[in-house]
């Protein structure tokens, strides 16, 4: 191995692991089989409650690796969560928090984003850009991105270190509180804030709409930012998050995955979950 092919292989591993890109020629651990997962429903409806408990556990039946799922729909008062404090890394959802502590930065400021922040936003956002995250990251520092979760109320998230924000720990009740707040009025981000940010989360490439919008009905509006990335423990991290308002409904949805043997693998799994949430919301 020449001394340039070893730097630039060294090049990637550390770009992966920081910025959450897809990397090819690093071992895998074989997914295990997770065990009889447990999901747990409240509903304003019990029989909503009931069908949804049944319907993502059967579509979790025989899936390898772990999984975690989040649901919260504010017209009936449901709830689903199935381990919702297994923690994660982050991959590419954690631009969701990103640009959220870059505005609520900016609000305590008392100023707009500038054209350059808000082509980075852009990037970051509709198409994963990864240089864009990192000068965003690098932007923050820690220490107001450690202020803005203190202010979500996002306890169980733990940035990552030394620049590696794909790193970052996260779980489906961090991912649902700021899901919830992009999502409806509250204190810590302005309205102005929120429809930014969904705004651009419904605006992703078409090759990066996968995931939780899959299988909602025509009349449902989406927004949605994804997480993907290989490491040589836990093999890929595959990851959804994503909201949605129509056919009566308003709701928030997070898969997280590990453990799986592909990135498709774990497309698929957390599409099988969507799929059935949709629809019993849809027939509710």
């Amino acid at each position: 191995m020449t001394h340039r092919t070893a730097s630039r292989r060294r090049g990637l591993v550390a770009t992966a692991l920081g910025a959450a890109v897809l990397i090819t020629g690093v071992a895998t651990a074989a997914p295990a089989s997770a065990a009889a997962p447990t999901v747990t429903c409240t509903s304003s409806k019990a029989a909503l409650a009931a069908k949804l408990k049944k319907d993502i556990t059967a579509a979790l039946v025989g899936r390898k690796g772990t999984i975690a799922v989040g649901l919260y729909d504010r017209t009936t008062n449901t709830t689903c969560t199935l381990r919702a404090s297994t923690a994660y890394d982050s991959a590419s959802v954690v631009k969701v928090t990103v640009l959220s502590a870059l505005l609520w930065d900016a609000q305590n400021s008392r100023r707009a984003l500038t054209s350059r922040e808000k082509s980075l936003a852009t990037a970051m956002i509709t198409k994963s850009d990864n240089a864009s995250t990192s000068t965003l990251w690098k932007q923050l520092g820690v220490t107001k991105i450690k202020k803005f979760l203190t202010a979500a109320k996002m306890t169980q998230t733990k940035p990552g270190a030394n620049n590696y924000w794909g790193l970052t720990q996260i779980t489906v009740t961090d991912e649902q509180k700021l899901l919830k707040l992009i999502h409806a009025r509250n204190t810590v981000l302005t309205d102005a804030s929120r429809s930014y940010v969904t705004t651009l989360m419904g605006k992703v490439v078409s090759a990066q709409r996968w995931g939780t919008p899959y299988g909602r009905p025509a009349n449902v509006s989406w927004h949605v930012k994804n997480g993907w990335l290989s490491r040589a423990t836990h093999g890929w991290r595959v990851h959804s998050v994503g909201t949605f308002k129509g056919g009566g409904h308003d709701y928030v949805m997070t898969v997280l995955t590990h453990g799986n043997s592909t990135m498709n693998y774990g497309i698929a799994t957390i599409q099988g979950v969507a799929k059935v949430v949709h629809k019993d919301l849809a027939a509710s």
